[in-house]
């Protein structure tokens, strides 16, 4: 789909995506008997910001209206919904499932961002689908966010060099 994007929002959106196949991929490893949809993720993860591209001041202040405005753009190009809901759940946690978590847990890790409450859903659904003691679950999944918030200085560093308007863009 093509639209009047920021480069920014591009340069987040993938550096967003890539902590969360980085995260498809420990599941996988760790955890293989939790089901995740890896394409839904790894789409969540690209796409959940792009009501940004009609919000662009929320690219570097508060704001929410992109979230909606996000889903609808997706649905009215005929995304269905099992992907295009990631652009309203990224940021709320009530309710959501592993790949909505998923998604949501790239969103702040990427930037080293550590969210106690969003990290122990996480925790909760694994042990949950697994059979694993949570506090096993924590030690994995804190170890994994360790490690990627590890690469936030190079991802900021990458997003910092787009601007975020002034450029066309084909996202």
């Amino acid at each position: 789909m093509e639209l009047d994007a920021p480069p920014r929002l591009a340069a987040h959106l993938r550096a967003v995506h890539d902590v969360a196949a980085e995260l498809v991929a420990w599941c996988g490893e760790r955890h293989p008997s939790l089901a995740v949809d890896a394409e839904a993720v790894l789409f969540g993860a690209a796409t959940h910001d792009i009501g940004k591209a009609l919000h662009p001041a929320e690219l570097s202040g508060p704001g929410a209206e992109h979230e909606e405005a996000g889903y609808a753009l997706l649905r009215e190009r005929g995304v269905e919904e099992r992907l295009a809901r990631f652009a309203r759940t990224h940021a709320s946690w009530d309710g959501a499932g592993v790949d909505d978590l998923l998604v949501s847990l790239a969103d702040k890790v990427w930037k080293a961002k550590r969210v106690p409450g969003l990290e122990q859903r996480v925790v909760d659904a694994i042990a949950a689908a697994s059979g694993q003691e949570k506090w096993q679950v924590f030690i994995d999944l804190d170890d994994v966010c360790d490690r990627l918030a590890a690469g936030a200085d190079e991802r900021l560093a990458f997003q910092s060099a787009y601007p975020i308007t002034g450029m066309e863009s084909t996202l």
